[in-house]
């Protein structure tokens, strides 16, 4: 007899704080946001409480009186996990425990954080998230912990990759900490070789916000079968492919992690190596979903880390993605008058793609150089290479050997004008 094995969700009440200048809508745009966060980890989402507030609270972040509403209020649902939509401070979830023990209570960097402990494959992400895990647990070991060693394996106290306690010596965290960053250091290493090797190829980097179809778009223009589905951060670890427009117009495109509102900062620090690939990149897709209702804020917040990780100043195409989700002509005539400068697409339906791939084509002209090489007509071989690396403008057979105008990226221009100079009498 089969038996199906099912998963018991946890139950949970989200938390959000309406401060000064936020409307209603934004937080609960947000709250949906924090939700789908929530269900990404294995939770069900029983309700949501919002408070407006001009001042944070030190002690419960929202109102006493609120606190313990929303305590009673978890106990009456069976509810066992409070998520806030703001990061906590240590002290701040202690006094929530100290209300109720058998309630846990965390904020959305430790949900965030949990999500990707989920998702993380490779010994480099695993890495880099318990990395993240432990610099956000070390300032809030104390005896809080205590009860939710008890709860092993909920969301918010998922042990790291190399962690199996929840309640641990500090000494033993720094130090597994300390050997944690020299594990990636050394994987920052070899990435840097990874790096110089791919320095030759023209490098596109898609960046953009969780979940907007980066790894669809990936697929799309590839032709490859990269992990795509509707839930953030399914990808973690970059994944890195050749394509070829034409002859001479050929890139190697990467997708990586997906950003997101308030995204941790050890957690950005953790993935610097894995970011190392849009740093360097020649070119970034900023991909946006142009169904999202937040996309100004989606996109200041790409912004933002790109920033943080020194690659702003990158040369970027704007890409508004998912345009067969919206419904109506006029939502999507406002977007492409709002960014004039954004090409609209649809990966999922392979829709414009061409559009975008003569944009990215148009981009990498602006960096391609053109010049004359002579060769020893004796170099038939050589002269034959040429045609597969670069667009031979002209050729013409002179006394001192065969000029060749050719034009294509520096690289290139360059090694072919070596292979001359190497045979020129």
């Amino acid at each position: 007899m089969n038996r199906t094995k099912t998963i018991e969700l946890e139950k949970a009440l989200l938390v959000g704080v309406v401060q000064s200048g936020m409307t209603a809508e934004v937080v609960e745009e947000h709250l949906e946001e924090l939700a789908f966060l929530a269900k990404t980890a294995g939770a069900e989402i029983v309700g949501t409480v919002t408070q407006r507030m001009e001042k944070i609270n030190p002690r419960y972040y929202i109102g006493s009186g609120k606190a313990e509403q929303i305590v009673n209020q978890a106990e009456e649902l069976d509810v066992q996990l409070i998520i806030f939509d703001d990061e906590l401070s240590p002290s701040q979830v202690r006094n929530f425990h100290k209300l109720n023990q058998s309630v846990k209570v965390i904020d959305r960097t430790g949900l965030i954080l949990d999500v990707f402990a989920q998702h993380a494959q490779s010994r480099e992400a695993k890495t880099q998230v318990e990395l993240a895990q432990l610099q956000y647990l070390l300032p809030r070991l104390t005896r809080m912990w205590t009860h939710l060693e008890r709860q092993m394996g909920g969301i918010g106290t998922r042990a790291g990759a190399g962690e199996t306690q929840i309640e641990v010596d500090r000494r033993l965290v720094r130090e597994r900490i300390s050997r944690l960053k020299n594990e990636l250091g050394k994987i920052d290493r070899e990435r840097i070789t990874q790096s110089k090797r791919r320095k030759e190829a023209f490098r596109v980097a898609l960046v953009g916000y969780t979940n907007t179809g980066k790894s669809t778009l990936m697929n799309a223009l590839t032709g490859s079968d990269i992990f795509v589905k509707d839930q953030l951060f399914a990808t973690l670890d970059t994944t890195v492919r050749s394509l070829h427009f034409d002859t001479n117009h050929k890139i190697l495109l990467s997708d990586s992690v997906g950003f997101i509102r308030k995204l941790p900062h050890n957690l950005i620090a953790s993935f610097r190596s894995t970011l190392m690939e849009v740093r360097d990149a020649d070119l970034l897709l900023i991909v946006m979903d142009a169904s999202s209702l937040t996309i100004d804020e989606q996109l200041k917040t790409v912004r933002e880390v790109l920033l943080s990780i020194h690659a702003h100043q990158n040369k970027s195409l704007l890409v508004m993605n998912k345009i067969d989700k919206i419904e109506k002509s006029s939502i999507l005539q406002n977007l492409k008058t709002d960014y004039q400068d954004a090409i609209f697409i649809s990966a999922l339906n392979h829709l414009r793609l061409d559009t975008l791939q003569n944009a990215i084509i148009k981009v990498m002209d602006k960096s391609y150089q053109t010049t004359t090489v002579i060769f020893d007509p004796k170099m038939g071989k050589e002269i034959s290479s040429v045609y597969q690396e670069l667009e031979v403008l002209d050729i013409e057979y002179r006394e001192d050997g065969v000029h060749l105008t050719v034009r294509g990226d520096p690289v290139s221009v360059k090694r072919v004008k070596k292979l001359s100079e190497s045979g020129i009498f």
